[in-house]
């Protein structure tokens, strides 16, 4: 399930569509992550995924790219389209990577990764940041087609927001020329404002660029706090925290029924969204289960013509 690239213009607006048909297309065109540590649970979740579903395998601290491979090749032998992400500031050497995106896309299908710099103080390598790795040409010369750049609805916790601006810019330049198809993928929020302002934001920047809305996962609140607190999402954070460990506690899940809402409200009218992108935090079983359950219900009521 290819991200339309950004060569494909994207109509400004649309005459608005019914909100039901509009939840069933983002959630149909949904993509998911699951880490390394998770690679057993795939056969599990599988079933509740469309074939083609894009499955996003993220970068982990001091961990080389080349342990992924296997995952990479089970996803796509199950007939998903699997998406590494690519840390700029942890790749080791040039020649490592090169090996490893040569290989993923020779083996495994791989035709698309997820571009992002990656949270070391300190690269570990030759490039400082993914502009640098994008600019270089690697991706490229690999066989990459795609790629997906991240966007923050409430900024980044390290990075202003005039560099994120430039960092943007620099991106989409970079592919479009080499040839590159790309598409943004927003960091989850709970401030559903902010990612309707973010997706606003983003048409007037780049009216051609899909973008993928990142929302958690059913989760429970400890979790989400974790993770807000690791990824400095402020407005969840700050929202859990208030609930207080004990209440935070008693509740026994949250799920993004809200941010899913505001995006496709926000969709109806607006034709760069293209689709949904859930962070499953450790519980992909659980994640594409509630994906299921969700396109099952909104095809469900979908009047039959």
């Amino acid at each position: 399930m290819s991200a339309p690239s950004i060569a494909a213009p994207v109509p400004a607006s649309t005459a608005e569509r019914p909100l039901a048909d509009t939840l069933a297309e983002l959630l149909g065109n949904a993509s998911i992550e699951i880490t390394v540590r998770e690679a057993g649970a795939l056969a599990d979740a599988a079933p509740f995924l469309p074939s083609g579903t894009g499955i996003y395998v993220p970068s982990l601290p001091a961990r080389p790219p080349a342990l992924s491979l296997p995952l990479l090749a089970d996803i796509r032998a199950r007939g998903f389209d699997p998406v590494p992400h690519v840390a700029a500031r942890r790749a080791t050497t040039r020649a490592d990577l090169v090996a490893f995106l040569e290989q993923a896309v020779r083996e495994h299908g791989v035709h698309r990764v997820m571009l992002v710099g990656g949270d070391e103080d300190l690269p570990q390598g030759p490039w400082r940041d993914s502009v640098e790795l994008l600019e270089s040409g690697i991706l490229r010369d690999a066989g990459v087609r795609e790629i997906g750049i991240a966007v923050y609805p409430e900024g980044h916790p390290k990075i202003a927001q005039p560099a994120l601006q430039a960092a943007f810019a620099a991106k989409l330049h970079a592919a479009a020329a080499q040839g590159l198809g790309v598409y943004a993928v927003t960091q989850f929020s709970f401030a559903p404002e902010r990612i309707v302002a973010l997706l606003a934001a983003l048409h007037q920047q780049a009216p051609q660029l899909p973008v993928y809305v990142g929302m958690p996962g059913p989760s429970d609140p400890v979790q989400l706090l974790r993770y807000a607190q690791r990824c400095g999402v402020g407005a969840a954070r700050r929202a859990l925290t208030s609930l207080g460990t004990r209440i935070a506690q008693l509740m026994v899940h949250t799920e993004p029924s809200e941010q899913l809402a505001a995006a496709a409200r926000y969709a109806q009218r607006h034709d760069n969204v293209v689709g949904v992108h859930l962070f499953s935090f450790g519980g992909v079983v659980r994640t594409a289960r509630w994906v299921h359950e969700r396109v099952s219900a909104s095809t469900a009521v979908a009047p039959v013509l």
